[in-house]
């Protein structure tokens, strides 16, 4: 038993790198999202706080959610589609996937567009 918890743990850096590598692989990473202004709200009770991003995107305007967070600076960051789903009466449900400079990501959801 302890055998196998050594081994998994000697495996665990290789596999958070290899888990970095695929993530940041900046080729899938074809949309440019320009973050016009971000804020962290407060979510009921002060329990957790949502990050709220107005962005640009392809010459629209959207309002990106996600869990948790803190400020991200405005600018150019390239993202990708994550989830998209659209039902026959053309409303939508789509999540971004954010590159960061240090090859982290993380994702957001449209919850929000303006003209």
């Amino acid at each position: 038993m302890k055998t196998i918890l050594i081994a998994i743990l000697l495996m665990l850096p290789a596999l958070a790198s290899a888990e970095k590598k695929a993530t940041s692989d900046s080729a899938e990473y074809t949309v440019t999202v320009h973050v016009q202004s971000s804020h962290v709200l407060d979510t009921y009770m002060k329990s957790s706080t949502v990050q709220h991003l107005d962005v640009l995107i392809d010459g629209k305007k959207y309002e990106l959610e996600c869990a948790g967070g803190l400020v991200v600076p405005v600018g150019d960051y390239k993202a990708k589609i994550s989830q998209e789903k659209i039902s026959p009466n053309h409303e939508y449900s789509r999540g971004y996937q954010l590159l960061f400079s240090d090859g982290s990501t993380r994702k957001y959801g449209v919850v929000g567009e303006s003209e």
